[in-house]
């Protein structure tokens, strides 16, 4: 992904709810067309935020883990 990073929301060690409520908070101070990246460790998040995009008509760029952490790329709608 070649794509310049807007903003970047570092969830790691946060459990659910509270990396999709964070990611809400930086989504609604994004503008439109923003590329946000999301770090979380809570594997819920690979569940939870796709749902957040297609419920708020976000789009999920890409989305990788490793061994400990999980990645998320998202256009701003």
């Amino acid at each position: 992904m070649n794509d310049t990073i807007d903003k970047s929301l570092d969830a790691s060690g946060l459990l659910c709810p509270e990396p999709v409520m964070m990611l809400h908070k930086v989504m609604r101070e994004a503008t439109s067309g923003n590329l946000v990246e999301v770090i979380a460790t809570d594997p819920s998040t690979l569940r939870d935020i796709p749902k957040f995009c297609l419920f708020l008509g976000h789009e999920l760029i890409s989305q990788k883990e490793t061994d400990t952490q999980y990645f998320f790329y998202i256009r701003k709608k």
